[in-house]
């Protein structure tokens, strides 16, 4: 992985900000794609020289044409592909003759459609590889750098007219992705500074394009629609860039849905989805993970206007009872933090409300504002005092532009009288109400979004603030790789696993591995009764399955008839198959039930997989997703957002349990499958929890590489 996601940066200014064009297809035909780009370019005012191709034209609207890309002079920045897919490959040749910096191909039809397709596209890979030339698509819309007038693109898109020094930089694979969400932030006001879809990727891809814009100074939020990644280590060590260098990074990755199709089956494969392992690793290397269009516009704009990112407790000023009662119940289902507020413990906002107010959050502070504006102001402060809330939330019902324009000029006196430090939003509860433009353009002027409806502005604020608190701080690991493995392929018996897992500190009953019956009956007698046997072969990984378990042996007569019965059992289901031994394990004390696991995918690296076991894992899949760099006290919190946590914190009278001896477990398997990449899989199922001083303790364990 390491060799094929090796970071090579892209020379992409020629691309991005060319001082020549030229535009090979070059029309002056209504609708026709050539035409549209030179549009494009002159409306958009590009400055530089701009070369036309089209062998049955001398000259388009007063500007000469050239019969071939060979005619073109040497060295030209950029050149658009507005033709049909049967002369890209022809029209590269050419352009890589002519020493042309860049290319933008629109043509669709290579690598989506089938192995001719394939070939070609692959071909256009080696050519720019070859000629140093950067190659955008091909099947992509091309790119618009708003900052420097240039527009490689035949789409049309409003005028922008948003300035500032915090600009977004788009960057999607689906060109039409791509110019919606263009489309948004203009229409919302929001710079931009740069959107490029990239298309099937044939020469750059979406890290290149991330590379590109971290290292922009213009650019201060990324906002990505990312349907494949092709090169995750390398989108993983960029985004981890973006982070060191202050930059936010918000990705809508589609495909979700397709992990929700997993077998339900209680091992670490089956639980641990592709989406989710993408989902553990973007988030710890910093990127805001959205899941929907809608989503990623709110995110991105908060992350732009708000001159902090919202953190903290929010706190929510709202004008109606029902309504506080329906975001109280979005907040719990969204797991957005809103404090508690009371009159006991909030004199500032008790002295800024009328007596028949009462303190809470939400506060609702009913339609007092419209013969009271200054109330408005009066509980603004009072939250922007509060050390309990670290985001301020106002939605307002926008009945018409009159009584609006009374509510959000309160709140402006307010926020220019105020200027706040903490981020403050304003959203609508009646979506297409009454609104002045102008009243909205003030409140960004100030650095405050307006969203259309308190749900989008909650679950907006939802996602901030829970990147916000994330814990950063990473574990050292000091392991070194696991030695005598066999091949790739293999699967690692229960007793050798615990040896391996053992000698690194993961606790197991104390075991024997035996031949015979006498050998059982020995190895019982000195591990201490009951026992349980178990049938131990790599080829045999599912040994109940097979009969090759038995527990609950008391004595040495049952060890023996025992003995007996498993012998017989794996004679039956496994006629061909021959065992390693049989294991004697001591049998431990009930508990509570977890389920620990690990996975090195092979584009994202390794996870860890903690959860609730045994018919629990089936019913409810209730896990998280961990890095196995994880701090001992991240791993507990983690292990506290299960939804049958409750369990481990003394429900209904219960001891309380020794969690953080899971996280000592889940430590030291993050630690041995990161060290060793070989491992694909290691299941601990079940994983023991005893009462808070008595550890946890794994039954069983399997590696498969």
């Amino acid at each position: 992985m390491a060799t094929r996601d090796a970071a090579v940066r892209l020379p992409l200014d020629r691309l991005l900000r060319p001082r020549s064009v030229a535009i090979i297809g070059a029309s002056d035909k209504p609708g026709a794609l050539g035409a549209s780009v030179l549009a494009n370019l002159e409306r958009q005012g590009f400055p530089g020289e701009i070369h036309l191709v089209n062998p049955k034209r001398s000259e388009i609207g007063g500007r000469l044409c050239v019969a071939s890309v060979d005619d073109l002079p040497e060295g030209v920045d950029a050149a658009v592909l507005a033709i049909p897919r049967a002369g890209v490959l022809d029209a590269i040749r050419g352009l890589a003759r002519r020493k042309v910096g860049a290319a933008v191909i629109f043509s669709a039809g290579f690598a989506e459609d089938g192995p001719q397709g394939l070939a070609d596209q692959q071909e256009i890979a080696r050519i720019a590889q070859a000629a140093g030339m950067v190659v955008e698509g091909p099947n992509c819309l091309g790119l618009v750098n708003f900052r420097d007038r240039v527009s490689l693109t035949f789409i049309e898109l409003p005028e922008v007219r948003a300035e500032g020094e915090r600009r977004v930089g788009i960057v999607s694979q689906s060109g039409a992705m791509a110019a919606v969400l263009a489309t948004t932030m203009i229409t919302r006001e929001v710079p931009l500074s740069c959107y490029v879809s990239t298309g099937n990727e044939a020469a750059s891809g979406v890290e290149d394009y991330l590379e590109h814009f971290v290292a922009d100074p213009d650019t201060a939020v990324i906002a990505m629609i990312v349907e494949h990644f092709r090169k995750p280590a390398r989108f993983l060590a960029v985004a981890r860039a973006a982070r060191a260098a202050g930059k936010r990074v918000v990705l809508l990755h589609p495909g979700s849905s397709a992990a929700g199709a997993a077998s339900a089956a209680t091992h670490t494969g089956a639980m641990a989805g592709d989406h989710a392992v993408m989902r553990t690793h973007v988030e710890r290397a910093g990127v805001i993970l959205v899941e929907s269009l809608e989503e990623l516009g709110d995110v991105v704009e908060i992350a732009t206007r708000c001159a902090t990112l919202p953190a903290g407790g929010t706190g929510v000023i709202a004008e109606s009872g029902a309504f506080k009662a329906m975001m109280l119940d979005l907040a719990e289902a969204i797991e957005l933090d809103l404090p508690r507020l009371s009159d006991a413990d909030s004199p500032a906002l008790r002295a800024a409300l009328p007596d028949f107010v009462p303190v809470s959050n939400p506060l609702d502070v009913t339609a007092q504002g419209l013969v009271d504006p200054g109330l408005y102001g009066r509980t603004l402060a009072a939250l922007v005092e509060d050390d309990r809330i670290g985001t301020i939330a106002l939605t307002l019902i926008q009945t018409d532009p009159r009584t609006s324009h009374i509510k959000f000029a309160a709140v402006l006196d307010a926020l220019h009288a105020l200027r706040p430090a903490k981020p403050v939003l304003v959203a609508g509860v009646d979506e297409g109400g009454g609104v002045l433009a102008d009243d909205i353009a003030a409140l960004r002027a100030l650095g405050v979004p307006y969203l259309p409806t308190a749900e989008r502005a909650l679950r907006a604020l939802a996602r901030v603030t829970a990147f916000s608190a994330r814990d950063e701080s990473v574990a050292a690991i000091h392991a070194v790789p696991l030695e005598g493995l066999p091949g790739v392929g293999s699967t690692v018996p229960e007793y050798r696993s615990k040896e391996l897992l053992g000698a690194r500190g993961i606790a197991f009953p104390p075991f024997a591995l035996v031949k015979t019956a006498d050998e059982a009956v020995q190895a019982a007698e000195r591990l201490g009764y009951p026992v349980v046997l178990k049938a131990q072969a790599a080829a045999l990984p599912h040994k109940s399955d097979a009969g090759g378990v038995i527990v609950g042996l008391t004595d040495a007569a049952g060890v023996t008839r025992g003995w007996t019965q498993l012998t017989a059992n794996i004679a039956a289901a496994r006629p061909d198959l021959t065992l390693d031994g049989v294991l004697v394990e001591a049998m431990a004390e009930r508990g509570i039930e977890l389920i620990v696991g690990a996975r090195n995918d092979p584009d994202w690296g390794p996870v860890i997989l903690v959860g609730f076991g045994g018919v629990t894992a089936e019913l409810l899949h209730d896990v998280r997703l961990l890095p196995p760099d994880l701090p001992r006290d991240a791993i507990i919190a983690a292990l506290r957002t299960l939804r049958m946590a409750p369990l481990l914190d003394g429900f209904r009278g219960a001891p309380r349990m020794d969690v953080g001896a899971v996280a000592d477990i889940v430590a030291a398997l993050g630690a041995v499958v990161a060290a060793t990449p070989a491992i694909r899989e290691v299941d601990l199922n079940p994983v023991i929890v005893y009462p808070e001083g008595q550890g946890a303790i794994a039954l069983d364990a399997l590696i498969t590489l």
